[in-house]
């Protein structure tokens, strides 16, 4: 995961979380709902595991990636 902030995204990571919280309302009722800052790192982590592709990630990625697109409710 990279430790930069979040750069010329920044309007479509905020987009996205605001997806996420409508989500939240729906399916996540009884998970707490993330910060923007908490979201903001799992969002980034969750691309970088989408870029290297299903073919590319180990099983601790592949395990990873499922549980942060649970999270963000993107499974």
């Amino acid at each position: 995961m990279s430790d930069a902030p979040p750069s010329g995204n920044d309007r479509q990571i905020h987009k996205r979380y605001l997806e996420y919280r409508d989500r939240h309302s729906y399916f996540g009722k009884v998970e707490r709902l993330l910060t923007l800052a908490e979201y903001i790192p799992l969002e980034i982590e969750l691309a970088e595991l989408e870029i290297k592709g299903e073919d590319h990630r180990d099983d601790e990625e592949e395990a990873r990636f499922a549980v942060v697109a649970r999270i963000l409710f993107r499974d």
